[in-house]
């Protein structure tokens, strides 16, 4: 009953004309920095902290929050028409929705996204209200094993079920792994792969290798391919909105993958990344039309995209109930309230109940206003495939330059952009998967971390990553994952070739 009053209290505060205003700017502002890649959620709040001390402090919030969900839909625009994710949690988007976007159907990706991110931002924002302590208790009863065998199961996921061939998923897992320990190791304090170049030793920037994979390596592959014919495509073929049988498919998906996205989202070290991936693995694995899959499968943008927009709302909760930042986002939203004298936590509750109640409430008016904002836009977003091939790429690359020149000023990361964007493309030629990459360097650190922990814990002793029930669980569903496809492959070769040596008796 408290949250619900709560909630009542918080509508009639992000109700307010000003803050209705706000909310509008946040939204808006945060599908535009989505849509170019290299820019993010956590950059721009960043860049708006010294402006923003300036306005009330709930209108001020209402503002983040809106940039936050609006980022995180952004990034699927781009990823759908272009090929080039926005936000690492937009990476899985980029598989099916740009086959679907090749084929004519871009609106259609484009709809079942808003709408997925729609429903999930709606279901997460929900979960923040009634849900936000009981999911919160869930950081003290896990114990590094069972982050470690979590990410390990994220690993072989993506690997086995990534491309045509298991061994070049794991080519592109280490390749993302071995990019991850580039840097100072943070226990040692010794330098790993930086090779004496300063600009290294804070390891691999994250936002390089994902716009250099797909916008460079893409924009690399369709100026080997294609030249300067015209693309031989109508963006609109496909209608420019969802079709029944699309509603009948991306449903069931866009609940899956809320399911994943809240609770692995308000996790410490959960992100968007992992709730992604598994939501994909979940969707290609429960299918009725497995041979779309890697051409065009409406289910693989429906669950990436609401398992995305559900874990931005699930990093929310163990910012505002323990004052623990999950994201880089949310460790600058934590910043922002040490700015205005205010610490996250239980007492935040009590002491600033309007600021976090009218911030909840704007949740909910943010995603309606993103619904609205963005529905209608899909057949124009999709009209930019109609602009010629050289000038539509070319500008790719120039919003990437500057997207990776605005986070670092760095001409070690433009000379890396230009290195990692030439192995994007030989991926592609070679049909290596891009996806097992990513994941290496995002989750590879973090891996890498929780089974030192794990094993300080357990005094060495390799025991100690099944010694409680969730990681024993998560490692043997591992080793299924891994032995399981293998299996059934010997058993289809078996019954192929028993004929041939029945023949020969």
């Amino acid at each position: 009953m408290d949250a619900i009053t709560g909630l009542m209290n918080g509508f009639s505060v992000a109700l307010q004309p000003q803050n209705l205003f706000w909310a509008f700017v946040g939204t808006f502002m945060g599908t535009a920095i989505g849509v170019l890649p290299g820019i993010g959620p956590a950059l721009t709040i960043a860049l708006l902290l010294p402006v923003t001390v300036y306005i009330e402090p709930t209108a001020a919030f209402i503002m983040f929050a809106g940039i936050l969900y609006g980022a995180m839909y952004g990034g699927s625009t781009t990823s759908i028409l272009l090929n080039t994710p926005g936000e690492s949690g937009s990476m899985m988007t980029a598989l099916e929705g740009n086959k679907m976007a090749r084929q004519g159907r871009g609106a259609a990706a484009l709809c079942t996204a808003a709408i997925g991110s729609f429903v999930a931002g709606t279901i997460g924002t929900l979960g923040i209200t009634f849900l936000a302590p009981p999911i919160a208790e869930l950081a003290f009863i896990f114990k590094p094993q069972d982050y470690f065998a979590l990410m390990l199961l994220a690993f072989l996921s993506v690997s086995v079920v990534m491309g045509t061939s298991k061994v070049r998923g794991f080519i592109a897992l280490f390749l993302g792994l071995s990019l991850g320990v580039v840097g100072i190791d943070k226990q040692t304090g010794l330098q790993r792969l930086t090779f004496g170049v300063p600009d290294l030793m804070d390891g691999v920037e994250m936002t390089v290798v994902l716009v250099s994979l797909f916008a460079v390596g893409e924009t690399l592959y369709v100026a080997s391919r294609f030249g300067f014919q015209k693309p031989n495509l109508n963006p609109l073929s496909g209608g420019i909105w969802m079709t029944k049988e699309d509603w009948k498919r991306s449903w069931k998906p866009w609940l899956r993958g809320t399911g994943f996205g809240f609770p692995i989202g308000a996790l410490p070290a959960g992100g968007a990344e992992i709730p992604t991936f598994l939501s994909y693995t979940v969707e290609r694995n429960l299918t009725k039309h497995p041979e779309e899959f890697g051409h065009g499968a409406i289910e693989g943008v429906a669950g990436p995209e609401a398992a995305n927009n559900a874990a931005a709302a699930g990093v929310l909760v163990p910012l505002l109930t323990l004052g623990l930042p999950t994201s880089a986002t949310a460790a600058i939203l934590l910043a922002a309230f040490q700015n205005y004298g205010l610490q996250p936590g239980p007492l935040l509750f009590i002491n600033s109940a309007d600021l976090v109640w009218g911030l909840i409430a704007s949740l909910y008016v943010g995603n309606l206003m993103l619904l609205i904002l963005n529905l209608p836009l899909a057949g124009l977003w999709v009209r930019l495939l109609f602009i010629p091939r050289p000038y539509l790429y070319a500008g790719i690359l120039i919003f990437s330059l500057v997207g990776i020149w605005g986070v670092s000023n760095s001409w070690v990361d433009l000379a890396m952009m230009a290195g990692v964007g030439v192995l994007g493309y030989m991926m592609r030629v070679y049909d290596f998967p891009i996806a097992p990459v990513l994941i290496g360097l995002i989750l590879g650190p973090m891996a890498e971390v929780q089974m030192r922990r794990a094993l300080a814990v357990g005094q060495g002793d390799p025991t100690v990553f099944v010694s409680t029930p969730l990681s024993a669980v998560l490692i043997a569903v591992s080793v299924l994952i891994l032995i399981v496809p293998a299996m059934l492959h010997w058993r289809r070769t078996r019954k192929i070739d028993m004929p041939d040596e029945t023949a020969g008796v």
